[in-house]
């Protein structure tokens, strides 16, 4: 099981996809590769799924994914990938959703952590005031993948 990376350019610059043959494992924002490209299947999948996000023909994404994390961040990251196209959540509302009501601030941590952003859409989630509040790859990308999904 090798360990495969491609850069892909978007919307909000360039990603560095990262995967092994059977599921994508980390999207990060920029250059991050290491070495040389080595694509695979997955990563030209997951690169077209994301050309077809950003050029508004597509709203939910296939490829098989992978994120490493705690059991907690899984449950989080299966709800956030629940968030329709378009709609936006608060951190309360995927607590509730996971059955920890009085997690929303676990919940941020662990949107915080989410190693594979866009496909998994932690950029849905949003303060429960309705006000735009942190994202890793910085509150310039979080309003442009809003805007693109016609939400702000």
């Amino acid at each position: 099981m090798g360990r495969h990376q491609t850069l892909v350019q978007s919307l909000v610059g360039p990603l560095t996809l990262t995967g092994t043959e059977e599921a994508l494992t980390k999207i990060a924002f920029g250059d991050r590769r290491e070495g040389e490209d080595t694509p695979s299947l997955l990563l030209e999948q997951a690169a077209r799924e994301l050309e077809e996000y950003f050029a508004g023909k597509r709203q939910e994404f296939t490829a098989p994914l992978a994120p490493e994390g705690t059991e907690f961040q899984r449950k989080v990251w299966a709800a956030l990938r629940e968030i329709p196209y378009g709609t936006t959540v608060s951190y309360k509302d995927i607590a509730v959703r996971i059955g920890k009501p009085g997690a929303a601030i676990a919940v941020g941590q662990a949107n915080s952590r989410n190693p594979i952003p866009i496909i998994i859409p932690c950029h849905r989630v949003i303060g429960t005031s309705g006000k735009l509040v942190g994202y890793t790859g910085g509150m310039h990308i979080k309003e442009a993948l809003l805007a693109l999904e016609g939400i702000r």
